[in-house]
């Protein structure tokens, strides 16, 4: 009998599965949200700031929420794991490529699911920027 998740490999299952970086920050500096109109996903993204540096801000601590299928949740997982250390300019240039190469590979079909991240991680740091820059 075939395995109805054959089509996910066992880094995108492991992720969706087990993920390590689930969850929300309490008091985040930041909250990232998109949802996919094109499958109804969606994504939520907390991020913790260490602006001890003015110039060059870091992602100390960053969580996600994430309501939608099994590459929505691992593109999630993974996104906080390359982000986490980062500062805002190298997060900023994290794309859903590097997400879907760390999760070695997506079903075709489910590469939106990796824009997805990229997209609310943008969002979160646009947010994040915003607000630092009016005070």
């Amino acid at each position: 009998m075939a395995n109805k998740f054959t089509s996910y490999n066992k880094e995108v299952m492991k992720r969706f599965l087990h993920p390590k970086n689930s969850g929300e920050i309490k008091n985040p500096d930041a909250v990232g949200k998109i949802r996919n109109d094109y499958c109804g996903d969606l994504m939520e993204i907390y991020l913790k700031i260490d602006d001890k540096d003015k110039k060059n801000p870091r992602i100390k601590d960053v969580k996600f929420q994430t309501m939608g299928c099994a590459a929505a949740i691992a593109s999630s997982d993974v996104l906080c794991e390359l982000a986490r250390g980062k500062t805002l300019e190298q997060a900023k240039k994290i794309d859903n490529k590097l997400i879907i190469k760390r999760l070695k590979g997506l079903p075709s079909i489910k590469l939106h699911c990796s824009v997805l991240g990229e997209r609310t991680l943008r969002d979160a740091i646009e947010k994040y920027e915003k607000k630092n820059s009016e005070g």
